[in-house]
């Protein structure tokens, strides 16, 4: 006897693909849920520990401005204190100044030149006097820019034609002068003549031939 299923057998099979299909996706929903919050948990994890040294590095940072600050002002007070030192050595030699001065500027001047006034402010001189000629004066100022390690820049600011009287009724034509010279510090002029003491001291000499 032949039997015939008249169930509907492929809506059925039709139903339970559906059915695992619907599970597959929920467990694949499931899986990627789980993936995700790990993943999400460990960004967050790293994310802490980056902002914990963050943190860290702030806090460094801060001790660090502190001490840069505490450097720079004792590097204030270190040239403060080098500023006063050099300002008390520049007292202490300016004492000698005038000494100097007087001595360097009676070995300067050329024959023929006389000195009528001297002014001085701080280390800028200025020499009033008279010359027997113009070429008199070019030579003072050579010595003063040249020949002495105590005067420098020295600058002419004028020169006018004269006359003076001479015992003998004669008149005779000078040049008046006005000069403005800087006087070196004791300090500098002893560099200054270091240099030219080491040049003009003697040599070895080589031995004798026989």
């Amino acid at each position: 006897m032949i039997r015939i299923n008249l169930l509907p057998h492929r809506e059925a099979a039709r139903k339970r693909r559906r059915d695992v299909f619907n599970v597959s996706l929920g467990v694949a929903a499931l899986l990627g849920g789980l993936v995700a919050g790990a993943i999400f948990l460990w960004y967050q994890s790293e994310i802490s520990v980056q902002q914990g040294s963050n943190s860290l590095l702030a806090v460094e940072i801060t001790k660090l401005e502190g001490q840069i600050k505490d450097i720079a002002g004792l590097e204030t007070e270190i040239a403060a204190l080098k500023a006063r030192q050099q300002a008390v050595e520049d007292l202490q030699s300016d004492r000698n100044l005038p000494v100097h001065l007087l001595t360097e500027l009676v070995h300067q001047l050329p024959d023929g030149v006389f000195i009528a006034k001297m002014v001085q402010a701080d280390q800028s001189v200025t020499l009033n006097g008279t010359a027997q000629s113009n070429e008199r004066v070019s030579e003072l100022l050579r010595n003063l820019g040249n020949n002495t390690p105590w005067f420098a820049k020295p600058e002419l600011v004028e020169i006018v034609a004269g006359s003076i009287t001479l015992p003998n009724k004669e008149q005779k034509r000078v040049s008046n002068f006005v000069i403005k010279v800087r006087l070196v510090r004791a300090t500098e002029a002893e560099k200054a003549a270091a240099p030219a003491l080491g040049a003009s001291s003697p040599t070895a000499s080589s031995p004798a031939k026989q």
